[in-house]
């Protein structure tokens, strides 16, 4: 197994659209195209994001991750994290996550004792309390040692980004057909 930062855009687009399904459910309305919307529309734009895939011994995806910058560029943060079906890999969204911590300084939150149990096993051993009950994971190479001096990781405005593709119709048809291709030609190979 092996991770896979995925540059080429179309991928990328694929890879992008898959992890937010994965991550959102069928149910979860116009988030995951919000989120799929902002990302490629705010955070790409700035270079600020990185789509990574951990693939199995056949180069076939079996986990995907979405890291965003922090504001100073010192860190990373897992937004988007989803296992994908595989008969020979098992849990393998952990398995990513820990050959990130090995890498990059990065950050994970928790939501909840089974979300910290599993990154602990995953090798995220420091953690910290954030607000509303978060528990924020730091790998062994994220230099925060406490709060304040965790940077904030880039973001969007999720709440933004859903009212202009409520008000824009011809920007929420470009990102629903981009979706939905990048839905369709999931690569089976990276």
């Amino acid at each position: 197994m092996r991770v896979v930062h995925i540059k080429n855009p179309q991928q990328r687009d694929a890879c992008l659209a898959r992890l937010c399904a994965e991550a959102y459910g069928q149910d979860a309305g116009l988030v995951p195209l919000a989120i799929f919307a902002g990302t490629l529309g705010v955070l790409v734009k700035q270079e600020a994001v990185r789509v990574l895939a951990l693939v199995d011994d056949q180069s076939r995806p079996v986990a995907l991750a979405m890291l965003v910058l922090d504001e100073i560029g010192t860190s990373m943060t897992v937004m988007l994290l989803a296992d994908l079906e595989s008969e020979t890999v098992t849990r393998p969204a952990e398995i990513l996550v820990a050959e990130l911590a090995l890498k990059a300084p990065l950050r994970i939150d928790a939501m909840g004792p089974e979300q910290e149990a599993r990154f602990v096993e995953a090798g995220i051993t420091r953690w910290l309390d954030g607000k509303g009950g978060v528990r924020i994971g730091l790998g062994p190479k994220h230099p925060a040692s406490s709060l304040e001096d965790l940077p904030r990781a880039l973001s969007f405005d999720e709440a933004s980004v859903i009212q202009s593709l409520k008000r824009d119709r011809a920007l929420f048809d470009d990102y629903k057909a981009r979706f939905i291709r990048g839905l369709e030609s999931f690569p089976a190979t990276l």
